[in-house]
């Protein structure tokens, strides 16, 4: 290979790296935030060090994110709003009961979510959610919103096939998403809310709230005469 061919090469393979380098930047950036917003919160990660954690300058990370608001609204996207398509997709699909498929939901939520990182950012917005407006409207419409509708549906289609008894949804959504939001408050309150193993157990604690969501506590319905 001639020298002229062989700088030629090395140039187009500097290119490249430089280029894939380049698309990289905001997965990296988004994963190092992340990991700062749950550690710190929101009001403690600075954006220089989510770009130092990332291997970037604090230049670099504003040319993809204007401000560390619009850099917490990607993170949120990429890691749960964004999944909301697939989610409602998969209900479409699901061929079995309103109770088989509420007990999925609430397992696949914990799997791809709860269990993993991005379920810190649910603590976080719990804890700061007052000092930030913008942010705050941002999550009602992109997680929470979506999130009760999906929810609604499921309920909704249990009723309509008469394998749920009719009920206020405006409420009792609230019975799927609280013991959820439970399990979460004890993965990243150390303990301080409930037994610190208790997502170690979350398929058994899921199976057991679903049990009592559906099934209730009373070991046989009550008597017209009892519930008066």
């Amino acid at each position: 290979m001639s020298l002229s061919k062989f700088i030629s090469a090395q140039t187009a393979t500097l290119s490249a790296k430089r280029e894939r380098r380049k698309e990289a930047r905001p997965g990296e950036l988004l994963d190092a935030a992340l990991d700062l917003f749950v550690e710190k919160g929101f009001a403690g990660t600075r954006a220089e060090e989510v770009a130092a954690r990332a291997g970037v300058s604090k230049g670099t990370l504003f040319l993809y994110f204007q401000s560390k608001e619009e850099l917490f609204k990607a993170v949120v996207r990429e890691n749960i709003s964004g999944r909301f398509k697939e989610w409602n997709e998969e209900f479409e699909r699901f061929e079995g009961t309103a109770a088989e498929m509420l007990a999925y939901c609430m397992t696949v939520w914990w799997e791809r979510v709860g269990a993993g990182r991005a379920s810190g950012i649910t603590k976080l917005m719990m804890s700061e959610a007052g000092n930030f407006p913008e942010i705050t409207a941002f999550y009602q419409q992109e997680v929470i919103k979506p999130g009760q509708a999906l929810i609604r549906r499921i309920m909704q289609r249990g009723m309509d096939r008469g394998e749920f008894r009719p009920m206020d949804l405006d409420y009792a959504i609230y019975s799927v998403i609280a013991p959820m939001i439970f399990l979460i408050l004890a993965k990243h309150s150390a303990g301080t809310c409930a037994d610190p193993s208790l997502p170690d157990n979350a398929g058994k604690y899921i199976a057991t709230q679903v049990n009592t969501l559906l099934h209730g506590l009373c070991a046989t319905p009550p008597s017209p005469k009892a519930s008066k």
